[in-house]
């Protein structure tokens, strides 16, 4: 099964860095927003499977709607994008 994450985007004074609202301590950093966008994928893949091994429940993506309604945490100055990626499934012994 798929999901689509929200991403915000912030601009450094020499790099950009990126979470997701919707995943609490997933970030990531790099130079570009393409190099960014890269990392902040592989970082959502490993948190959910260490929720996931830690026997968290996976989070059901928030739209961003929701997110501009119910937080000020988005800035006018952030990019907005998403990343679709596969949930990661309990393995079964």
């Amino acid at each position: 099964m798929k999901a689509r994450f929200l991403v915000v985007l912030e601009k450094g004074k020499s790099n950009y860095s990126a979470y997701s609202p919707d995943l609490p301590g997933c970030i990531a950093v790099g130079k570009t927003v393409e190099d960014t966008l890269r990392e902040m994928r592989s970082a959502i893949e490993f948190h959910l499977e260490g929720m996931l091994e830690n026997g968290e429940r996976l989070p059901k993506p928030r739209s961003l709607n929701t997110h501009i309604r119910k937080t000020g945490e988005i800035s006018t100055d952030d990019i907005l994008t998403s990343i679709e990626t596969e949930l990661p499934q309990m393995a079964h012994a």
